[in-house]
């Protein structure tokens, strides 16, 4: 009878251990999640600021590339 009470008081230990673990891991992952978003945040804000300063003087001009048809025989050779 008493190798029961010591099972029952080493689940109850277990269970308490699993349980701090968990909000542990559950604390960490919202942590992460919050330092994402703020990666994200900030990333918008210097892409946005890049998108608004004036082009270089020295820098050349943007064009479209070209699409030119290329025959299969050509690239297999």
């Amino acid at each position: 009878m008493g190798w029961l009470w010591v099972v029952a008081i080493g689940a109850l230990v277990l269970a308490a251990a699993s349980w701090i673990v968990a909000r542990r891991a559950a604390r960490r992952a919202a942590q992460l999640s919050d330092m994402y978003w703020q990666l994200r945040y900030d990333h918008g804000e210097l892409k946005a600021r890049l998108d608004a300063a004036a082009p270089r003087a020295d820098a050349p001009p943007r064009t479209a590339p070209g699409t030119q048809f290329v025959a299969l025989t050509d690239v297999k050779r």
